[in-house]
């Protein structure tokens, strides 16, 4: 691989002492979809910081601390350096050459057990342990005394955080903080580093259907649509992205999970994946969102052996994320000028919901077009419309109307 890359000046990297992590490196990246300049690029920064560092490897294992303070370096492309750390460091974790605590540093191998006993024993995915670990991570820091350590936590310490965390997150978010601690306090009582008992913590109260959710206006959200030119690639991306969150109400996971194959040009439908309720939903299509699909599949999507419909403009050429939908409403948002401040992507969901309720559809068409199992989980897209009920309030005795 890195013969082909530099077919110049190879033996500059396959002799270097590093060599054998450059090769592995470079084929890694070509995997993860990278194109050939950029994956030069990286490969090219990691062999510079390593071979003007020290101390960086024990045996096969990298620590990755010390990596992050290598890849900052005092040049002008200084934050591309960043970068390719975080892709470097992705890539020793993906071949389980990382390792995330020196063996000083006591919390930090605690915080490797617990991280253990929850994937190998909770069974926990990858997402559901950095939430955890983010949670942890910021406990220790700003809920732990220093000079007490776990050892001397006290009941008033966690409580004290807790009153931290309150002022900083909703009751809804605060419910997961929560949860997170309970769990790591309760995995400290049983191995002895904490006192037992510190994991009874009251939870906030939530009710469901307790504050009706926010549904855009129809005209803003055509606004939002019209703001975007689609002038380049990521704008017929994005117009398309939004263009069927806003008129098919899908969610962000749902359109990053879409593929090519998943639009029977034929039968003029569009096969989605509802990953929450774990159920195929048929959708037919219109004529606009016929058109706008095949020219956007034709003309504008990268040219990728990859399935997905959606995917990257820059490199790496991968699918996209449902996060990454939901940073592409949030950048669309900002660059419309409208007043969207505080606004999710599911408000756009939620108008898709409130427009069809206003054409007179029924709840329970709805809700299959939502893909909703049950008319409760549909009522709750469904805020109160004042104007539905003027239409239809009975009048008072005893008051007179002007």
């Amino acid at each position: 691989m890195l013969r082909d890359l530099f077919p110049r000046v190879h033996r500059r990297y396959e002799e270097s002492r590093y060599g054998g992590e450059l090769e592995l490196f470079a084929i890694w990246l070509g995997q993860e979809g990278h194109l050939r300049h950029p994956l030069r690029l990286h490969v090219r920064r990691v062999k510079y910081v390593l071979e003007r560092s020290k101390g960086l490897q024990s045996g096969p294992l990298f620590y990755e601390e010390r990596l992050r303070h290598a890849f900052i370096v005092s040049r002008l492309d200084a934050y591309l350096y960043v970068c390719t750390g975080r892709i470097f460091i992705r890539f020793l974790s993906a071949t389980h050459r990382l390792s995330r605590a020196e063996s000083s540093d006591a919390l930090s191998l605690l915080c490797s057990r617990y991280r253990q006993y929850l994937s190998g024993v909770c069974g926990f995915a990858d997402q559901t342990l950095k939430h955890h670990g983010s949670t942890v991570a910021d406990f220790l820091l700003r809920g732990v005394s220093p000079e007490c350590g776990l050892s001397g936590l006290t009941a008033e310490d966690v409580e004290a955080y807790v009153r931290i965390k309150s002022q900083e997150n909703t009751r809804q978010s605060l419910q997961h903080v929560i949860g997170h601690l309970r769990s790591f306090l309760r995995y400290c009582g049983s191995c002895g580093e904490a006192a037992v008992g510190l994991d009874v913590i009251d939870t906030p109260r939530v009710y469901r259907g307790e504050l009706p959710p926010r549904a855009l206006d129809w005209t803003v959200v055509r606004q939002l649509l019209a703001s975007i030119q689609r002038r380049s690639v990521r704008d017929w991306r994005d117009y398309t992205i939004l263009h069927l969150m806003v008129y098919y109400g899908l969610r962000p996971s749902e359109v990053a999970a879409l593929r090519v194959d998943a639009i029977d040009w034929d039968a003029e439908t569009l096969r989605v994946e509802q990953r929450k309720t774990r159920s195929l939903l048929i959708l037919p299509l219109g004529h606009r969102t016929l058109r706008l699909l095949r020219l956007y599949v034709k003309t504008h999507r990268p040219e990728s052996d990859l399935p997905h419909l959606f995917l990257r403009v820059r490199s790496p050429i991968i699918p996209l994320k449902n996060y990454g939908v939901i940073e592409i409403f949030y950048y669309r948002a900002r660059r419309s000028g409208l007043a969207l401040d505080g606004v999710s992507s599911y408000a756009l969901r939620h108008a898709f919901a409130m427009r069809l309720l206003r054409q007179g559809v029924g709840i329970k068409a709805i809700g299959d077009l939502l893909g909703h199992h049950s008319l409760e989980a549909t009522c709750v897209y469904l805020r109160i419309d004042t104007d539905m009920l003027r239409a239809v309030a009975l009048p008072v005795p005893g008051i007179t109307t002007v």
